[in-house]
């Protein structure tokens, strides 16, 4: 197991006298279960964990089991309810909280993922029972999934979220919260957990090459990052009425960004370098998205077609297109396709050199691969150093400093130069 303590894991085994799964712990038998059973072994896997995240000291009884009847009322069932149950009214109540643009946000896929180590281990029990030994065997799981420590205190702090909303709603009692408020976050060099790399600007020489193969609107997305600092969100929802294009400067509002939900307004300026960007792809359609897929494929099909080397056959020049395929392309690029497209090129400027194995070649593209987001760092390094931190604060759209310090690397060169000037 990932993150596992110093000292030995005793093995699940069958006491032959009575047919049970067993495991020794501190000199005691707990039994698991009929033996070889999925559910003595899933025991087996609760009790362990909770022994790990204990240190080796606590043993818990089973958690006890409430069977609700389904023709319980929604009174009856108060304080009353499985974390199973309180899981799934909690999703039903995140997916239309967490909505942007009429679709679920992250947060709920986010939410799902931190519920799944808790409903695995924990989804039979009433929620009445759940305690801070209990979410701290949770946490656990999550750090033998390899889960770096601010990614697992965010999960652990989702779950509480789900028994916060509980209590609000006459799910669980008050002190089942107050219990797990107390579990602190792992700390930084305190605990066997992973760190988290920090996001880093795309080094210079690996940025041309991936843009040189990528299909137009992808390339020129990426080099308004470059000199915007748009996040890729706001640059995939540009159209033509969303850019005020009076002026020498133009300035852009996305109808949707990331702190939209704080009231907080957001403007993009476009200066000389971005406008000559964006003109080839300004479109007479004011509401039409200016980097689409379908312009994608049919600059891709001109380009082949301007490249064949043999006459078209007249099978060929007599066929037509599909009314209704099965996959049409997208009116915009999201996140998700954005970055998979700079991961191919990625893929395909940087091929792994000689043979490896399986596992040697998932290491060369995790080394050889930048995302979309990365080009925003590279944008507020350039910023700070040129202009200051405070610029690249309101180029960035942070509220904060503190922020833009996280996305800017410290301009190291000119600290070597003024140390060797003064000594």
């Amino acid at each position: 197991m990932a993150g596992s303590p110093s000292f030995k894991i005793p093995h699940y085994r069958l006491h032959k006298p009575t047919g049970l799964g067993v495991v020794r712990l501190n000199d005691r038998d707990i039994y698991l279960g009929r033996h070889d059973t999925s559910e003595s072994h899933a025991e087996y896997e609760r009790v362990i964990t909770e022994w790990i995240a204990s240190g080796g000291h606590a043993v818990r009884k089973k958690p006890r089991v409430e069977h609700a009847a389904g023709a319980q009322s929604s009174a009856d069932m108060s304080y009353r309810c499985t974390i199973d149950e309180l899981f799934l009214r909690y999703i039903a109540f995140a997916k239309q909280y967490y909505v942007k643009n009429g679709q679920p946000t992250d947060e709920v896929e986010n939410l799902r993922d931190a519920h799944k180590p808790l409903v695995t281990l924990y989804g039979k029990m009433c929620a009445n029972s759940f305690g801070p030994s209990a979410l701290k065997t949770v946490r656990q799981t999550m750090v033998e999934k390899g889960w770096c420590r601010n990614h697992v205190n965010a999960q652990v702090n989702r779950v509480r979220r789900a028994f916060k909303w509980g209590v609000e709603n006459d799910l669980t009692h008050a002190s089942v919260l107050h219990g797990l408020q107390a579990v602190a976050p792992l700390k930084r060099g305190r605990c066997n957990v992973r760190e988290s790399e920090p996001v880093k600007p795309v080094p210079e020489e690996m940025i041309e090459p991936v843009l040189a193969l990528l299909p137009p609107p992808i390339e020129a997305m990426a080099r308004l990052q470059l000199v915007t600092g748009m996040r890729p969100g706001e640059v995939a929802l540009m159209r033509r009425c969303d850019i005020n294009m009076t002026g020498q400067v133009w300035s852009y509002r996305p109808t949707s960004h990331k702190t939209e939900h704080h009231g907080r307004d957001r403007v993009i300026y476009l200066g000389p370098r971005a406008q000559d960007i964006l003109k080839p792809f300004l479109k007479a359609g004011l509401r039409a998205f200016l980097f689409s897929p379908a312009d994608a494929m049919q600059s891709r099909w001109r380009e082949q077609r301007a490249k064949r080397q043999t006459p078209m056959t007249p099978s060929q020049a007599a066929r037509q297109r599909k009314r209704n395929p099965r996959r049409r392309p997208g009116d915009r690029y999201d996140r998700g396709s954005y970055a998979w497209a700079i991961y191919r090129a990625c893929d395909r400027a940087f091929p792994p050199s000689g043979k490896l194995t399986e596992g040697q070649q998932k290491q060369w593209r995790r080394e050889h691969r930048w995302s979309p987001n990365q080009l925003r760092h590279n944008a507020a390094t350039h910023l700070r150093r040129h202009f200051g931190i405070e610029a690249a604060r309101v180029v960035l759209g942070h509220s904060s400093a503190n922020v833009t310090e996280i996305y800017a690397e410290v301009d190291l060169a000119k600290a070597a130069d003024i140390m060797g000037n003064v000594g």
